[in-house]
């Protein structure tokens, strides 16, 4: 599977779900399942590489913006969310966190910005194709955010650093 491939998965799964990350992340099990165990490990490389490059502090801040929570596993969350955005939102936040203000269409906080079950959608697959767990992707865990770190949950700080997602989400 091939990063076009990827993506594909990702974007129908999204369309298909209309927009539920919930309904996403079974639809993308379900197309999954429909591969062979390699295919899915290639997903499950494709997917934990872009959660590795999503650990930034800059989208740590956007994430704590929009979803008002800074806590660590809330970014986790967000970060599989971002990556089921799609690939035009998930490399423009990547490339500047405050550009998530035009590339989203809308943002309910008590809807979006959670994407754990989609984390797992390549973890379920594959028990269910093999009956053994996900093995070793070889990806290197990425442990601390790039960037320059600064208070996520101050309110002040994200205002000043974000000032189009302050706009259109903020407090």
């Amino acid at each position: 599977m091939d990063e076009t491939d990827f993506w594909e998965i990702i974007d129908r799964a999204r369309e298909d779900a209309e927009g539920d990350p919930e309904d996403q992340a079974d639809l993308v099990v379900e197309r999954l399942t429909g591969l062979d165990p390699d295919s899915v490990l290639d997903f499950a490389r494709h997917f934990e590489a872009r959660l590795n490059r999503a650990l930034r502090w800059e989208l740590w801040g956007a994430a704590a913006l929009l979803t008002g929570d800074p806590g660590d596993d809330a970014f986790d969350a967000f970060r599989c969310w971002l990556v089921g955005q799609g690939r035009h939102a998930y490399e423009g936040a990547v490339h500047h966190a405050d550009d998530l203000a035009t590339l989203l269409d809308g943002f309910d906080e008590r809807a979006d910005g959670d994407g754990e079950d989609l984390g797992y959608a390549a973890d379920e697959a594959y028990e269910r194709l093999t009956g053994l767990p996900l093995p070793d992707l070889g990806v290197p865990d990425a442990e601390d955010p790039d960037g320059e770190e600064f208070d996520v949950s101050d309110s002040a700080t994200l205002r000043d650093r974000y000032p189009a997602l302050w706009e259109r989400f903020g407090w």
